[in-house]
């Protein structure tokens, strides 16, 4: 496995994947038990993985507790990551969920007790809960910077014009800095290509990517059976509801068939193709419930598609970038004096 910098505007080292640990545990009533949740961790770990990603929501707080268990004999060789907002509790309160500082400082000091340690390597916000001003945010995630609880902090699932103004707040004021992004992104999901991924580019933003594989649409096996998500958490992320979707399928079995690898393999290899197209760190968070599907990642690392192969792919998934983007680019010759294929634009998009 290779190595990367989160980003441009930290020196924190992390693994090409992010092991996340959603399924270590079962207090969802689905996942992995804490045996095989270990044999995971232990297979991640030998194949050179050192970034994990859990939350205190996650198999309510169960995922923290083996995750802390797991990287107690070696805390230092591993970047770990945790999430606040949502709350540890199956049934939290007003007061324990949102992003205030009186939760953010709560949920932090119960995720530490948890996971056995001093400090978080990177602490996300979960999610906006549409109340707290980001000014409030981004003080208290400076205070924990500043204490040590955290060494760096990031947004999750917030929209890119948050992002863009928690950036520049913390720069113009001194605070500890923004320093990524946690969103969705597959070939199943591309919307983030609008606004997320050319801001956390053009701002030097890391870019962890959650369900790389749609949420299992794209290994197939939904059109065989029922078989996964579908069943044991009563939710799929995406299904073939659209003609869209069902072209990306199949282009992704058709590849497949090419290179002799499955579905699977050929939709990480995609995203990892990307992310060594971009001027920014992207890392995709792989959550197994299993070997045998952290075993399917592993092989992915191995998958090279042609350029042929990776357009083909890219072109049949790719998503309309509507207002203002495209009245640009049809502006953009006119712009440029009169030919824009002339001029030399940076590699990654200015702010």
């Amino acid at each position: 496995m290779r190595y990367t910098t989160f980003g441009h505007r930290t020196g924190l080292r992390v693994s090409e994947y992010a092991l996340g640990t959603a399924n270590f545990g079962t207090r969802w009533g689905a996942g992995a038990e804490p045996d095989e949740a270990r044999g995971i961790f232990d297979r991640f770990a030998e194949a050179g993985g050192t970034f994990l990603d859990t939350a205190d929501s996650y198999q309510f707080g169960e995922s923290e507790e083996l995750t802390g268990k797991f990287v107690a004999a070696d805390r230092d060789h591993f970047v770990l990551a945790t999430k606040f907002t949502l709350g540890a509790a199956p049934q939290p309160g007003v007061s324990s969920t949102g992003n205030s500082r009186k939760n953010m400082v709560a949920s932090v000091e119960a995720s530490l007790r948890r996971l056995g340690t001093d400090r978080v390597d990177l602490l996300w916000v979960h999610f906006p809960d549409q109340l707290t001003p980001m000014e409030e945010i981004l003080r208290g995630l400076d205070d924990l910077v500043s204490s040590g609880k955290i060494h760096h902090a990031a947004l999750s699932n917030f929209p890119a014009w948050r992002v863009s103004r928690a950036v520049t707040l913390a720069d113009l004021k001194n605070w500890a800095p923004v320093v990524g992004i946690q969103h969705e992104y597959s070939l199943v999901e591309r919307t983030a290509d609008r606004e997320l991924l050319p801001m956390a580019e053009s701002l030097g933003l890391g870019a962890a990517l959650w369900s790389p594989l749609g949420g299992g649409l794209l290994t197939g096996k939904y059109r065989r059976s029922a078989e996964g998500r579908l069943s044991d958490l009563g939710k799929v992320i995406h299904t073939e509801n659209t003609d869209q979707k069902t072209a990306v399928v199949d282009a992704v079995l058709a590849v497949a068939e090419e290179v002799g690898v499955t579905p699977a393999e050929v939709s990480v290899a995609w995203v990892r193709e990307r992310a060594a197209r971009s001027a920014t760190s992207l890392v995709p968070i792989i959550g197994p419930r299993s070997l045998a599907q952290l075993d399917s990642y592993l092989s992915a690392l191995d998958v090279r598609l042609t350029p042929e192969q990776f357009t083909r792919l890219s072109d049949v998934s790719e998503v309309p970038l509507g207002v203002p983007h495209e009245a640009i680019a049809r502006s953009l010759d006119g712009i440029r004096g009169g030919d824009a294929g002339r001029v030399v634009a940076p590699a990654a998009p200015v702010a």
